[in-house]
């Protein structure tokens, strides 16, 4: 289990390192005779990255808390479903509440791309 989690955490690195160093701006080259003029990056590329940095992790955090959620409760469930059919309805339900966590965290990134 924290070999997965120890994984997860190195690609979002990797991707955070991507987003951050992987925005920059070139100049177009001089013309013949006229001096090269350097200009710098506009001040709101670092935080245009933080701001896909933030809603990724937004989402891949949900995502994996209500990955275990399900897991747990499904297999709960479905172990209390086999022991009494019955059951059905009164156990689905709070898969489908461990299956929000992911919305709230989709709804969360998206937000924070949006404004």
């Amino acid at each position: 289990m924290n070999k997965k989690i120890f994984a997860v955490a190195a690609v979002l690195a990797c991707f955070s390192l991507t987003a951050i160093f992987g925005q920059t701006q070139t100049n177009p080259p001089a013309a013949e005779g006229q001096p090269a003029v350097q200009t710098q990056a506009p001040a709101g590329n670092a935080s245009a990255g933080m701001k896909y940095i933030a809603a990724g992790l937004a989402v891949g955090i949900a995502c994996i808390g209500g990955g275990m959620a399900v897991g747990k409760i499904g297999a709960a469930a479905m172990g209390a479903m086999a022991e009494n059919a019955d059951l059905s309805g009164k156990a689905l339900p709070f898969v489908g509440l461990a299956e929000g966590i992911c919305l709230w965290g989709f709804l969360v990134g998206l937000l924070i791309i949006i404004m």
